[in-house]
């Protein structure tokens, strides 16, 4: 894979099914139109292909509706518009917008008796997002809170998500008042609207979400259920909400903390009951199916993100005892169930994702052109650290015997992973020769939350030693070079890239740190996450923040070192990689930036396609240069 050949990542997301029809959303970066086209397509359930079914520039979400009659979806007409909700008929015709909002809109959800759809949408303050208008032509904000922006996002305080519910004719219903955004709902038997918020809504910063409910028709939301910390990714029976959820304290208590699969009575008559175990089951952020008396859910499992299924009875259920429907060595990315009927999207190391039916066959070959560009085998390997802690990871391998150089990549979070599912940058690199090391060391996720944990106040110790176990796994393998290691990664990666860099230099030729946290003093105050996350990896105290920040030490840093940041990235405020680059312009170390103009924290994954496509070029010119 070279790349330019980003445009071949074909990526289905969001599946739908309802009988004999079975759509998915499938999109790729186009670098002409420097956007995100995507079609919604039509998948044979007896595996003899798929086709358009959609014909806008860039049609998601789709949603058939209980009665089979129609698709709600969103629709892009042209780049640079806004996603609006759509209909369509099953058996033909043309889709119709059903909304026209100044931001767009967010998934549609049917109500059961096919009528009407529920939605969320930002709705910008009076003088704010008004088309012709210059940001800079705008009033002055007035600040009060510290979660008033979000990275891809901006500004957020003046333009919360609002629930509406809209019928087929287009006239829509505005539920929520816009105090503090809420989720994507559920409907009830009942014709009322569940969904998560922020606890006493909003009223203060907080990172507790509790369930409320609200009629379709308009009224006043009620909590429904307070939660052991906070709630997302909901759904309901005629008994039941079924929801993910942590359980959180307080603020200083997010770090890697597992998020469970929940039950709670509608009726309100008992409280919340969560069904899966603390340590060993932590949900991917993808709602949950509940059918008869099961609930279909993703788990997060070594490198995996696979599609489980339990009982609503069961409490305490640990991993190994849920039964396993796909995902195995894989990552699902969506899924949908439709009576004995399971499909899901399944990205593997060779492809970046394909509708398969559990149970049967694969549906889909999105990825083949993928394929045919050239695709590299990836080897699982396993490190042991000095204390016997043993360490997941895997080297995805060149063509030819090598030696190769080698290029230790190093994941976000620091509670993420790297899996099974297709990760391009790694075959970028080793399509251009280099060896790619990746890893999940004590801090990672789908490894029991002790394993997560490990780091908490606690960043650079036992996670280095992981780290570089895997990494010296791999130099014991013929086809790499051990006088050859750079080492690169973003975001938590990007601090230990830093960190790495100062404190085990001799371990590498050269650096690449992207959209790092360099300094916890000032990411404390300036980052979307700060006011909360810097104390609950790190802690309060200054001192140890100071010891924590791999600006401390960049006058440990004397190899190459390539600074990478995106100009409106929130998460990992721009100022990370500023102070970084005059701290080591000052001692002349040599050190290069990039800055990436418009794009956030998620440049390597959503970012404009010319601007991933020129970080590629970036990223083999830096290593081609010092390894």
């Amino acid at each position: 894979m070279r790349p330019e050949d980003i445009e071949l990542l074909i990526t289905p997301d969001t599946v739908t099914l309802r009988g004999e029809l079975l759509l998915v959303a499938a999109a790729h970066p186009a670098l002409d139109t420097n956007d995100y086209p995507s079609r919604l397509r039509r998948v044979a359930l007896d595996g003899s292909g798929d086709r358009p079914w959609s014909h806008g520039h860039a049609d998601t979400a789709p949603a058939i509706s209980p009665d089979g009659r129609w698709v709600a979806f969103l629709r892009v007409t042209k780049p640079g518009e806004q996603p609006q909700v759509y209909v369509q008929p099953t058996d033909g015709g043309d889709a119709r917008a059903l909304t026209d909002l100044p931001l767009g809109a967010q998934a549609p959800v049917w109500s059961p008796d096919s009528q009407r759809i529920a939605f969320t949408a930002r709705i910008p303050e009076p003088g704010r997002d008004t088309p012709g208008v210059e940001p800079a032509a705008e009033s002055v904000r007035r600040i009060v809170r510290v979660d008033y922006r979000w990275d891809d996002l901006g500004y957020c305080g003046d333009r919360r998500l609002r629930l509406y519910v809209v019928d087929l004719t287009g006239s829509a219903v505005e539920l929520t008042d816009g105090g503090c955004d809420v989720g994507t709902p559920a409907w009830t038997a009942d014709n009322r609207l569940v969904f998560a918020a922020a606890r006493d809504w909003g009223a203060v910063e907080t990172v507790n979400r509790d369930i409320y409910v609200i009629p379709a028709g308009g009224g006043e939301p009620e909590v429904l259920v307070r939660t052991q910390g906070d709630a997302s990714f909901l759904a309901v029976d005629a008994s039941n909400v079924v929801y993910q959820g942590r359980e959180l304290a307080e603020s200083s208590s997010i770090a890697a903390v597992n998020t469970g699969l929940w039950v709670a009575p509608l009726d309100g008559s008992a409280p919340p009951r969560r069904v899966t175990d603390v340590e060993t089951v932590d949900c991917e952020d993808i709602t949950p199916v509940i059918a008869g008396d099961d609930v279909y859910f993703t788990v997060r499992s070594r490198g995996a993100v696979e599609l489980r299924r339990v009982s609503l009875r069961d409490s305490a259920v640990v991993l190994a005892d849920m039964a396993l429907l796909a995902g195995e060595r894989a990552r699902v990315k969506s899924f949908a169930v439709d009576g004995s009927r399971v499909v899901a999207v399944v990205s593997t190391p060779d492809s970046a994702g394909d509708v398969v039916l559990c149970g049967g066959q694969r549906l889909t070959d999105f990825s083949a052109p993928l394929r045919a560009s050239g695709v590299h085998e990836v080897r699982e390997i396993v490190g042991t650290s000095p204390d016997g802690y043993s360490s997941h990871g895997w080297v995805v391998l060149p063509s030819g015997d090598g030696p190769h150089p080698v290029l230790l990549h190093i994941h976000g979070g620091p509670f993420m992973y790297h899996g099974w599912g297709f990760f391009d940058e790694a075959q970028v690199y080793a399509s251009a020769g280099y060896a790619v090391v990746v890893a999940n060391p004590r801090g990672s996720t789908g490894y029991g939350q002790s394993h997560g944990k490990a780091i908490v106040h606690a960043l650079g110790t036992v996670d280095v030693d992981d780290l570089l176990s895997v990494l010296d796994k791999a130099l014991e393998l013929p086809e790499c070079d051990p006088t050859r290691v750079g080492v690169m990664g973003g975001s938590y990666g990007g601090f230990m890239t830093s960190w790495l860099a100062a404190h085990h230099s001799r371990r590498f030729r050269a650096a690449w740190s992207e959209r790092a946290v360099n300094a916890w003093d000032s990411f404390a105050g300036t980052s979307d996450i700060g006011w909360y996350f810097a104390e609950a990896y790190v802690g309060a105290d200054p001192e140890v923040q100071r010891k924590k920040s791999p600006l401390t030490y960049a006058d440990l840093i004397r190899i190459p070192f390539m600074i990478a940041h995106s100009e409106n990235d929130f998460r990992c405020p721009v100022e990370q990689a500023q102070r970084m680059f005059a701290a080591l312009r000052r001692q002349k170390a040599p050190v290069e930036m990039l800055l990436f103009p418009g794009e956030g924290h998620e440049l390597t994954r959503s970012g404009r396609p010319r601007h991933r496509r020129e970080r590629f070029d970036a990223v083999l010119e830096w290593w081609g240069r010092y390894l």
